[in-house]
């Protein structure tokens, strides 16, 4: 039975307000439902419900604006359906312009923070090693539990915004420590000397998402220089695919230094190999683009790009002159470009024809100006939801593919 403290109960209680109250409603009988024993403190929370799906979503969070409640722990806002910055980007309905703006600015309302990033872990304040946090948005989840080792459950819309008012979340799933013991293994081929590394990276996620649905899994066999933009494809592929919330990546993730600890001592429910030939063909299941043929636009970033793959990427462009024939985007978050504007990158990339997004991204918003033909990414989860968000076709190849077929107009793969 769900054992509530004497702040829990006064909540409950309305001692601490209409809107905390409605939040405490929402979180204990979440977990009541999950059999959680008891609630635990949050040191943080990353809301999804920002993204404007429809009325419900607005109502929602006005209802805690009207009853003046107020976030209770530092809280960091995923994306919105708008880049408040640049406006004029924006090519649809102007009534749900005008609902999802709205929608953003409700949650700033609540005390949380403008960030509107789906990478909230490449912001300065980031959680610690076993740091217990309550954070949505899939890829912010996965990168957190396996990357930084920060502790969250899978949270959602709606019990996002209700954990972060109350500064509790239910003691159950991965907030708990035998629940993130590994159980299934998967034995990677070198990936080393691979020119496509960071797309093979993607590929990978999308198949251990694939392989290990919302079991834990343990991947062997990762390069010792595996970077964190690597492993921030991995993760957000992985969770597009399958419902992976934590994996471990031996002698790379901090829970697992060894295989032994990974697994917290027990034995794997199944061992999996997985070849170079096998990334290669989750490659070709998301390619509906050939050699040669004609692109739309090319568009990076999904999840937000970070500083370094910015640097990578001009490093690139160094190789050609002007602008690409094609629509070039990149989405990121207003950190990441103010950072850019500091060490004037920005605006180099800008004189490059390279159209930054901020606040929302390429696939769930009409953003770009063509929203049919064929569209260039090296993001396994733009690939793997922007043919049914945004009605394009896909070319999926690495960073480094992406320039050579944008400066071509056509698509251009190595080999």
């Amino acid at each position: 039975m769900l054992q509530l403290s004497e702040r829990d109960q006064a909540m409950l209680a309305g001692d601490l307000g209409r809107g905390a109250a409605r939040a405490m409603r929402i979180v204990a009988r979440t977990a009541h439902v999950m059999s959680a024993p008891n609630l635990i403190d949050i040191r943080s929370a990353h809301i999804d419900g920002c993204l404007y799906h429809g009325r419900a979503s607005l109502d929602f969070v006005e209802l805690f604006v009207e009853a003046g409640a107020r976030v209770a722990v530092p809280t960091t806002l995923n994306v919105g359906s708008l880049d408040l910055i640049h406006p004029e980007l924006y090519q649809g309905d102007r009534s749900v312009q005008s609902a999802a703006q709205r929608l953003m600015e409700a949650h700033l309302l609540l005390g949380c923070e403008s960030s509107f990033t789906c990478a909230p872990y490449q912001l300065k304040n980031r959680p610690a090693l076993g740091e217990q946090i309550a954070w949505a948005e899939s890829n912010a989840i996965v990168f957190a539990n396996s990357v930084l080792g920060a502790r969250t459950s899978r949270y959602g819309d709606f019990l996002d915004l209700a954990a972060a008012i109350t500064g509790r979340a239910p003691y159950a799933g991965l907030h708990v420590e035998e629940n993130r013991a590994g159980r299934i293994v998967l034995r990677v081929a070198d990936l080393v000397d691979r020119a496509s590394r960071d797309v093979d990276f993607a590929a990978l996620g999308l198949l251990v998402g694939k392989i290990a649905g919302a079991v834990v899994p343990v991947l062997t066999g990762l390069p010792a220089d595996t970077t964190e933009d690597e492993l921030k494809a991995l993760g957000a592929a992985a969770a597009s695919s399958g419902a992976v919330a934590l994996f471990h990546a031996v002698g790379v993730t901090p829970e697992a230094p060894t295989l032994h600890a990974a697994l917290q001592g027990r034995d794997p429910l199944r061992t999996v190999d997985v070849t170079l030939a096998d990334l290669d063909h989750v490659r070709q299941t998301l390619n509906t683009g050939r050699e040669g043929d004609e692109l739309v636009a090319v568009a990076l970033g999904t999840p937000h790009f970070s500083l370094a793959e910015f640097e990578r990427l001009a490093r690139m462009l160094d190789a050609y002159e002007g602008a690409p024939k094609v629509d070039f985007y990149i989405n990121t978050s207003r950190y990441i470009l103010w950072e850019l504007g500091e060490r004037g990158l920005a605006r180099e990339l800008q004189k490059r024809g390279i159209q930054i997004v901020v606040d929302t991204c390429t696939y769930i918003t009409p953003v770009m100006k063509k929203l049919s033909g064929l569209v260039m990414t090296n993001s396994g989860k733009w690939a793997s939801y922007a043919p049914a968000n945004i009605g394009v076709t896909v070319a999926y190849g690495s960073m480094d593919e992406c320039v050579r077929s944008a400066y071509a107009g056509k698509v251009r793969f190595h080999g």
